[in-house]
């Protein structure tokens, strides 16, 4: 018997975050899948929190996505915009709280300087190069993401967008209806 993913492994999305040049940018496709059904085609998936200064985006349950935003949008207000500690602070609500602990999403959060995933399982990861993915399209775009990001003709935005490009020609559960945005 394996035991179980560190992270949920979440099927019909792909968001992508990418620091590059001094700037962030975030990208998400649009599809709502259930089970095997396509029922949307230009969801909203990553979204702008705290004066716009933070970006967001999640792959997972929508309602559980909405109020983890919510969460982390009262800490952000808490900790004056401090990212990280905005996200350690709703990771150890997430994990220990009995309603929040049952919500199923993945997030990512971005200002200038920071990219971390969060998860239910109190992981705050902020990855070292500056890249970083969630959904069943994630692995796919990370790659991709990664093996741009030296090209000097393609900024934080274009890397997004290229590498979701790719990501959709791979993964059937993300289709080539982007969200982008930059800080």
């Amino acid at each position: 018997m394996n035991p179980p993913p560190l992270l949920p492994a979440f099927h019909g999305t792909t968001v992508l975050a990418v620091r590059k040049g001094g700037t962030v940018s975030m990208g998400a496709d649009g599809q709502v899948t259930m089970n095997n059904m396509i029922v949307k085609e230009g969801a909203r998936k990553v979204r702008r929190l705290f004066g716009d200064r933070i970006l967001t985006g999640f792959a997972g349950a929508t309602a559980d996505a909405l109020t983890l935003f919510e969460k982390l949008e009262a800490r952000l207000q808490s900790f004056n915009g401090n990212l990280m500690r905005a996200a350690v602070e709703l990771a150890k609500d997430w994990r220990t709280d009995r309603y929040l602990r049952r919500l199923e999403a993945l997030l990512l959060a971005a200002d200038r300087t920071t990219i971390l995933l969060l998860s239910g399982a109190g992981d705050v990861i902020e990855p070292d190069e500056g890249i970083a993915a969630i959904g069943s399209g994630g692995g796919f775009a990370l790659a991709a993401a990664k093996a741009l990001l030296d090209r000097e003709d393609l900024n934080s935005r274009a890397v997004v967008e290229r590498s979701l490009e790719i990501a959709a020609s791979i993964c059937v559960f993300t289709n080539r209806r982007f969200e982008i945005e930059t800080l």
